[in-house]
């Protein structure tokens, strides 16, 4: 009898130790669980904060390579502009009949300019009336982007008329002007391309080029705008300048 008790007692012992033990290891695991999960939220925030830090960063690195590039442009302009003034100071120091070398409105090699670019300021300052430089864009454009779609009858009009307005650059008048005329002979800028022309070998003394075309003009067009123009100094002229 007494045997039997005491062996109840020891399995009594033994359950409740079991079950300490069982109660201790799963505390131990939700607080080991728990750790884990908060240092997992941990890493998870670093590594979006240091991918956000990464984006900001790779902007920055943008932002501050087109600073860079503003600021080398605004020094080459800077210096070119400094070598300019120096050049200026030193032409007024030379003897005055010295003859200065013409003034190059386009500084192609400096600005590159796109071609775009060049033909905007080349429309602008027609609209301005500053022939001088307009002319000087369309030239050139023409010389810098041959073959371009943009260099059409429209282009080789207006680029003629601002050489010859311009009354420095006769050849780029009749250059362009004759490129109309042959390569564009159905174009609303023909009989004014012909009339251009024909101020400009005037003024080149070519007399019998000029009078060729006033007589066509004569026959030929006498109800147009352009034999209005001419028709108006036309007997002044054969006056003056017919052999």
């Amino acid at each position: 009898m007494g045997e039997g008790l005491n062996r109840n007692r020891f399995m009594r012992e033994m359950l409740l130790k079991v079950l300490t033990i069982v109660l201790l290891a799963t505390l131990v695991s939700c607080d080991f669980i728990e750790r884990i999960e908060a240092k997992s939220e941990k890493i998870n925030r670093f590594e979006t904060a240091a991918l956000n830090l990464s984006k900001d960063k790779r902007a920055l690195q943008v932002h501050v390579s087109k600073l860079e590039f503003e600021i080398q442009a605004l020094k080459a302009k800077n210096n070119y502009l400094s070598i300019q003034i120096q050049k200026k100071r030193n032409t007024q120091r030379k003897v005055a009949s010295v003859a200065p070398k013409k003034k190059d409105a386009v500084k192609f090699q400096i600005y590159k300019w796109t071609p775009s670019q060049l033909l905007a300021m080349a429309e602008n300052e027609f609209t301005r009336k500053n022939f001088d430089k307009s002319s000087q864009y369309f030239y050139s454009f023409r010389n810098n982007f041959k073959g371009h779609k943009e260099i059409t009858d429209k282009f080789l009009f207006q680029s003629g008329i601002a050489a010859y307005e311009s009354g420095k650059h006769n050849k780029w008048a009749e250059d362009s002007l004759k490129t109309l005329i042959s390569q564009y002979p159905t174009s609303q800028y023909y009989r004014g391309a012909k009339l251009w022309l024909a101020l400009t070998n005037l003024r080149q003394g070519k007399r019998g080029e000029f009078f060729n075309t006033v007589e066509e003009f004569r026959k030929k067009y006498r109800n147009t705008q352009e034999w209005k123009i001419l028709s108006v100094h036309y007997e002044e002229i054969v006056q003056k300048y017919k052999d």
